[in-house]
């Protein structure tokens, strides 16, 4: 997902490195403004291409300013200019030592389709990273489960974000080597955070921060949490609750409670991520409640800022939230048990500060940038290493 600050974080690990990489987008949206050093491989090679981030583009010239959507639209129907079947020829061009899937629904499936192209005893070795739902919500739909197991069957080495991801994909049928959890997007930079960071204790904020996800077909359950905080409203005097990534039922519903309350509410438009990390370092409570996730990065960014999280209790939070000590867990479908979450943490003043300092010193010493980056390198160099080494490669 070349559009994703998680990508681009991802990928600036490797910056430093002198490495040759290589992008396959997976959809027309532009690139994230923070993606350098690469070459990018898409159907259409539009015009003006960021050679001042060292972005070098790959693709059937378009000279025009606009229309280049289009072209890749219509280019894309021809069979041999599909995605699997290009992907496959850039694969087969440049022999990479390695090829890398951030996330499974788009990436991989396609890097799949690519491999079955090529053949397999012709394709490099394969990492597949596990970003969030890709196997706790996907692998319980029945659509899904095949396809799954046919790409754990197929790659050669796993990352993922969480430990019960681990076990999940061993139950998939994962036989390869697991090379670690990382965070998706890779190390934080808490350093360059802290200054986005209220000063003063936690608990003398008066701000809640709360994910917008609702939509029944998917993970997010942010009405819950709206209900919870209506019920609230007289112990809400004196705060906002700040929404962030509302979508418009979440927005309307947020409307309907102030006027009957008299909570403030403001629902933020779509906000880059520096504005979302100075949220949480305004805020007192981070609540984002949904039925799966893997490791959620919004809850790494409320514990580095020092918001108490109420996170939905999907297994994998447990492995970074101890309920009642650095954050509390609730089900995600169950308004009663978030409002209790919600009352303790707007009454507890010591629970909010004594969290805030235990989850500045986890995550520095867990995913800060200078903990995880090298890591990162370490697996590819590994990788790479045994890429070379079975061609008979001496570098």
């Amino acid at each position: 997902m070349a559009e994703s600050v998680h990508t681009a974080r991802w990928l600036s690990q490797l910056r430093d490195e002198g490495w040759d990489v290589h992008v396959f987008p997976l959809s027309e949206r532009p690139l994230h403004v923070d993606l350098r050093r690469i070459t990018v491989h898409g159907a259409v090679r539009r015009p003006q291409p960021d050679l001042d981030r060292g972005v070098r583009q790959k693709g059937v010239p378009w000279p025009l300013p606009r229309g280049s959507v289009r072209v890749e639209w219509a280019l894309e129907r021809l069979p041999w200019m599909d995605r699997a079947a290009r992907l496959a020829r850039v694969i087969s061009s440049l022999r990479p030592d390695i090829v890398h899937s951030l996330e499974m629904q788009h990436a991989a499936y396609l890097t799949l389709e690519s491999r079955r192209l090529l053949g397999g005893e012709r394709f490099p070795p394969w990492i597949y990273s596990c970003w969030g739902s890709d196997l706790f919500f996907f692998g319980r739909q029945a659509d899904h489960v095949e396809r799954i197991r046919d790409v754990l069957a197929a790659c050669d080495y796993l990352i993922t974000d969480c430990e019960r991801d681990r076990h999940l994909a061993a139950e998939f049928g994962f036989a390869g080597t697991f090379l670690g959890v990382f965070p998706g997007p890779g190390g934080f930079d808490v350093e360059r955070m802290a200054a986005l960071r209220n000063p003063g204790p936690a608990s003398a904020r008066r701000v809640i921060a709360l994910k917008g996800n609702h939509d029944e077909r998917w993970v997010g359950r942010a009405l819950v949490a709206l209900e919870a905080l209506h019920r609230l409203a007289a112990e809400l005097a004196g705060y906002e609750v700040v929404i962030y990534s509302a979508e418009p039922n979440v927005r309307h519903a947020a409307g309907y409670v102030e006027r009957i309350t008299g909570v403030r509410f403001r629902v933020l438009d779509y906000s880059p991520p520096d504005e979302i990390v100075a949220l949480m370092g305004r805020a007192r409570i981070a609540i984002a409640v949904n039925v799966s996730d893997g490791t959620p990065n919004s809850m790494l960014e409320a514990m580095i800022m020092g918001a108490l999280p109420i996170q939905s209790d999907t297994i994998s939070t447990r492995e970074w939230i101890s309920h009642g000590g650095n954050g509390l867990l609730v089900a995600p479908e169950d308004p009663d048990e978030v409002e209790r979450a919600l009352r303790r943490a707007l009454a507890d003043d010591a629970l909010v500060d004594r969290a805030a300092k235990l989850n500045q010193e986890l995550t520095a010493a867990r995913i800060a940038y200078p903990v995880v980056a090298p890591r990162v390198v370490d697996v590819y160099r590994r990788v790479a290493h045994e890429s070379r080494a079975a061609r008979g490669l001496d570098r």
